[in-house]
């Protein structure tokens, strides 16, 4: 269902749109509060915080929530579903369960292979669904009367990412691609015009998708997010709940033991994140 100002169904329609701290939902968050995305404004602007974003991440997140409070009079509604890290570093030590990340994983025989992951699920659309609900006044296991447009920042050349979500009362709606056709180059250029700066794709420290150059960038210039890496990769070794050996990069080596060099993954890895909600 296209975004537009007014519906012929008899229908109460919200406007959320979910902002990623990145790129791709930096730039639509400007072009939904400048009136370009078909003269629609989001009546709510939700951030799922997982706890374990990279430390630029919150910085930035927290530099665009200012420049919308002072231009725009809109604040982004932040929200959370536990905390990533400490729910993983909880699990390795208790054996309890937890949302997995995509492990790569190894067994005795050096067989390597990938986790299912949950994460995303866990920690970004079921706080922003719950956060929807809270914000319309729902409780629990009440059900929605009104149509929830759900935005989510996915260019033109992440179009595989563009998936419907699983609840009947959310419709999936991508901007950027079905309205103002532009890509991640454009959403740069986009937000660089207004004089914010340059934003970054936004993920979470540990995140097993990172490219190696990513993760050198992360030794090199941010210790901070590199030693927090370091000590979930060596915790997530004793999770007895798997009966592989688990680890935060592809090559199944520790990450403090590894040399980087080129990249480690292709983007189809990441593009295929399934509902489209994390790294934009």
């Amino acid at each position: 269902m296209a975004i537009q100002q007014t519906y012929d169904d008899n229908l109460k329609h919200i406007h959320v749109l979910s902002y990623g701290g990145g790129t791709q939902s930096t730039a639509l968050l400007l072009m939904a509060l400048n009136g370009e995305i078909n003269g629609v404004i989001p009546d709510f602007i939700i951030f799922s915080d997982t706890g374990w974003e990279n430390q630029r991440t919150y910085e930035w997140v927290e530099k665009v929530n200012e420049y919308i409070k002072k231009k725009y009079n809109r604040e982004i509604i932040i929200t959370q579903n536990g905390n990533l890290r400490e729910d993983l570093l909880q699990a390795a030590v208790s054996g309890e369960r937890v949302a997995s990340i995509p492990f790569f994983t190894k067994d005795g025989q050096g067989q390597k292979g990938l986790v299912r992951r949950q994460c995303t699920k866990e920690y970004k659309i079921i706080p922003v669904t719950k956060e929807i609900r809270k914000q319309l006044g729902y409780q629990p296991r009440t059900r929605v009367k009104e149509m929830v447009h759900l935005w989510k920042g996915i260019s033109t050349d992440e179009i595989q990412r563009a998936k419907p979500l699983p609840d009947r009362w959310i419709t999936a709606e991508h901007p950027l691609i079905d309205i103002m056709d532009v890509d991640r180059s454009g959403c740069i250029s986009y937000v660089e015009n207004t004089g914010l700066g340059t934003p970054e794709q936004s993920s979470c420290v540990g995140c097993p998708y990172h490219s190696n150059a990513f993760w050198k960038e992360m030794k090199t210039k941010h210790p901070g997010d590199w030693a927090d890496a370091i000590e979930v990769d060596n915790a997530i070794r004793s999770m007895s709940r798997f009966k592989t050996t688990l680890y935060l990069h592809r090559s199944c080596v520790p990450l403090e033991d590894i040399e980087f060099g080129g990249d480690q993954t292709t983007i189809d890895d990441f593009i295929n994140e399934c509902e489209g909600m994390c790294g934009n």
